[in-house]
């Protein structure tokens, strides 16, 4: 994913690890992608935002 990427709700943005399984991680809304906060492989906590989506 990129910053001005179209998404849709159902619309893969990233793949995170947890406990050794892929999860596939939705966008849950539609716009473009404005921002990404985080870097590939770096780790993340749980709430933390990732894109940001604007509508």
């Amino acid at each position: 994913m990129r910053a001005g990427s179209h998404v849709e709700p159902d619309t893969v943005v990233c793949i995170i690890e947890a406990m050794k399984l892929m999860n596939e991680i939705q966008a849950e809304t539609s716009g473009t992608v404005e921002k990404i906060y985080v870097e590939n492989g770096q780790p993340v906590e749980y709430g933390q935002p990732l894109f940001g989506v604007k509508k």
